[in-house]
């Protein structure tokens, strides 16, 4: 694993695409009991520890995850994650152009729980919760253009379903429309940066992760 933030409260790490952030059916070994068997060795801690999970990144998505080591570290993170506190930017790499350089989209998304898929609206729907995100193109090359994502809200599969919407779906990402899967199994979409006010010492904190070293981030991203 690679920490890239650790103090008292807050732990946080730069998630592969093949790790899960939780438990799930495919009985994989989660990055959270990892980072528990991590803490408990570190510190030799005695009995059971404590490791809250204020949000999640999808199994194909890479970068920062920010866990909570003390309950009260958690209950103020969720409040933070829940009143749009906490800024999270992504770098997404698509082959379309999106329909200008920079832009706000905002949908209404319908998540389909059998799917495990969410389905962006032009119009609110029924059940449907809203969803904005500002985009910007950073970086392109012949054939991929690398956009800069400043999330506004967190829905499940928010930035995948939204790019997909306006004809960009994110490179690798068979669920929302690309062509062909990465070699790796992931997807394109990667989490840089989470940018907060410490929820215990009040101090502001950025954590930034490393994109993933392929040759195609290397291109667009240096």
């Amino acid at each position: 694993m690679e920490i890239l933030y650790e103090d008292n409260h807050l732990i946080a790490v730069n998630k592969t695409c093949h790790e899960i952030v939780q438990g799930d059916k495919t009985g994989d070994k989660p990055l959270s009991e990892l980072l528990k068997a991590y803490i408990k060795e570190k510190y030799a801690k005695q009995g059971e520890v404590f490791l809250g999970v204020p949000h999640r990144l999808d199994r194909p998505v890479t970068g920062a995850v920010l866990f909570a080591r003390t309950s009260k570290a958690l209950s103020r993170l969720n409040d933070m994650f829940r009143n749009g506190d906490i800024r999270k930017t992504y770098l997404a790499i698509t082959a379309k152009c999106p329909p200008s350089e920079e832009g706000e989209l905002t949908h209404w998304l319908v998540r389909n729980e059998k799917q495990n898929k969410t389905y962006a609206n032009n119009i609110e729907k029924p059940d449907s919760k809203k969803a904005v995100l500002h985009y910007k193109i950073i970086s392109k090359s012949d054939n991929y253009y690398l956009l800069e994502i400043d999330l506004k809200t967190g829905r499940h599969h928010q930035i995948r379903s939204q790019l997909a919407a306006i004809g960009c779906p994110i490179k690798g990402d068979l669920k929302y429309g690309a062509p062909r899967s990465n070699p790796d199994g992931g997807i394109s979409l990667h989490a840089r940066s989470i940018a907060f006010t410490h929820p215990v010492s009040k101090e502001p904190i950025e954590i930034i992760a490393e994109t993933p070293q392929d040759n195609l981030w290397k291109a667009l991203f240096q």
